[in-house]
């Protein structure tokens, strides 16, 4: 009887399904993923309304690219503009083709993209529709920057921008700014590189409070690769280390990917391969973690402790890692390293490593 009931359970209707569908966005804002995607796809299952259904596609579209699951989000994205054919609604079709162009823009086929830009752009829609035609130039944009035709990224991105101040979007606005700023990185005009995110920053400061940290994150990453081509390094490693902080509490693993790549180029520059080794299986360790990989866990911990073990970065009292994150410490005039508290907890007046005699802290 059971069985049968659960099979011919009654279809969700429009508001039940809305209330379902912001059940999920709460859950996801509060980084609870894996049961946000459970709460969306028995939206998906059991709605009898359209419009619901198109909606939960969004989110489930949304929630994969930040996941990095491209290729699941052009599933839900081919969903969604069946969805939208079927409703027979040019708003919804325009938002449809957009999120096509988005997940074949993330698989980077590039040509598509374009394509799929030029035929929301064509789209007869409402003042609703029309509002999504900055975010079709920016995609397209991204997809030309991506086909290396600057002039036309550039042409697109200034679209972008006229629809963001004509409407007052300062999210898009936002986005646009780091798409420049990625632009001129590849023109290596390196002043506009790092123009654009720190405006992209400011608008984050001054309008984001309510935004998601993922435009917080954006613009610092932007911003670090700018001054890691400047050669200002300190600078960059901050806005990295900032924006690899928020990609894991957001759990946005291509933003952490990015950092990971960022980090082991301004290491390089540093001419400090080694610490740059040690730096990603560090990150890496947090993000497997922060998965619940334990395997891939396990094997970033042995791999970051023969790391530390190679390097001699380590306290020689306590035993921790010494390099993986901010911590003060004192060198000896012999030249060993220890954690200053493990120092100044020790009750001998030699150095606890080789046993000289002087504890009197050396010049660094």
């Amino acid at each position: 009887m059971n069985i049968f009931m659960r099979r011919f359970s009654p279809e969700m209707g429009q508001d039940q399904t809305k209330q379902q569908i912001e059940k999920g966005l709460k859950l996801y804002q509060s980084n609870q993923t894996d049961k946000a995607l459970h709460v969306w796809t028995k939206v998906l299952e059991k709605t009898s309304d359209p419009g619901g259904k198109f909606r939960v596609l969004g989110c489930l579209i949304t929630a994969h690219s930040e996941m990095g699951k491209y290729k699941d989000m052009l599933k839900y994205a081919l969903d969604q503009i069946d969805t939208a054919r079927e409703m027979e609604d040019p708003d919804y079709l325009t938002e449809g083709y957009l999120n096509l162009a988005r997940s074949n823009e993330k698989l980077c086929d590039f040509q598509k993209t374009v394509s799929y830009c030029k035929t929301c752009l064509n789209m007869q829609g409402t003042t609703v529709s029309l509002q999504l035609n900055g975010q079709v130039c920016l995609s397209m944009g991204n997809a030309y920057l991506g086909l290396s035709v600057f002039q036309k990224a550039l042409e697109s991105y200034e679209k972008a921008l006229r629809y963001a101040h004509n409407n007052d979007d300062k999210m898009l606005e936002c986005r646009v700014c780091c798409s420049l700023g990625n632009i001129y990185v590849q023109l290596k005009d390196y002043e506009k590189a790092l123009f654009f995110p720190c405006k992209a920053a400011e608008l984050v400061n001054d309008y984001g409070k309510g935004w998601s940290l993922k435009y917080r994150a954006m613009s610092q990453y932007h911003m670090s690769v700018a001054y890691r081509k400047m050669e200002r390094l300190p600078d960059a490693m901050e806005c990295c280390e900032e924006s690899m902080k928020i990609a894991l509490q957001h759990g946005d693993r291509p933003l952490q990917a990015l950092c990971l790549l960022n980090f082991a180029d301004i290491h390089r520059c540093r001419h400090d391969v080694d610490l740059c080794t040690l730096k990603v299986h560090c990150l890496s360790e947090g993000i497997y973690r922060s998965q619940g990989q334990q395997e891939e866990l396990r094997e970033q911990v042995v791999k970051f402790l023969q790391c530390v073990e190679e390097l001699e970065l380590y306290c020689g009292m306590c035993g921790e890692s010494i390099g993986d994150r901010d911590q003060k410490l004192q060198a000896l005039p012999c030249s060993h390293i220890f954690h200053l508290k493990c120092l100044q907890t020790n009750g001998t007046k030699g150095c606890p490593k080789c046993f000289k005699s002087s504890m009197k802290p050396g010049f660094v």
